[in-house]
């Protein structure tokens, strides 16, 4: 399976974002608004970090800094690791266990399109299985292919 089919699976590709001059409780207003554990950093249409709320927990909690007053330039994850749509969900999987992340913005042929969970990779995985398992069913018991 790849990842443009993962991005099919989602109900919408929405690209929810934030700019590096917002405060931190900006990001976290939108993460709760949207029921999202993520949010890219966006300046001209570039991406240039992602905020997390691991980013939230470790970087401005643990550190005694308050929401209102953190920019999210000062606590963002900089470094962003993005894949392309053409590939392999098991490579998506392993650079997030590698890289202990949850969370991999989606490019196609450069152009960021959108953003996958490991929980859309997981929902992915087990509704592909699913059909497979009803594919098996129905071969064994002699029932034509639905």
């Amino acid at each position: 399976m790849l990842v443009q089919h993962v991005m099919g699976n989602k109900p919408f590709n929405a690209i929810w974002s934030i700019t590096q001059d917002k405060t931190v409780f900006e990001a976290l207003e939108l993460m709760a608004e949207k029921n999202i554990g993520a949010v890219l950093v966006l300046e001209n249409n570039e991406l240039i970090g992602i905020f997390s709320e691991r980013d939230y927990a470790r970087k401005v909690i643990l550190q005694g800094r308050a929401s209102r007053d953190t920019l999210i330039r000062d606590v963002m994850t900089s470094k962003v690791i993005t894949v392309e749509t053409d590939q392999k969900i098991e490579e998506c999987m392993q650079i997030m266990a590698d890289k202990h992340i949850r969370h991999l913005p989606v490019n196609r042929d450069g152009i960021l399109i959108g953003i996958i969970s490991i929980n859309d990779i997981v929902s992915a995985i087990i509704h592909e299985q699913k059909e497979h398992i009803s594919t098996l069913e129905s071969y064994i018991s002699g029932s034509p292919y639905s």
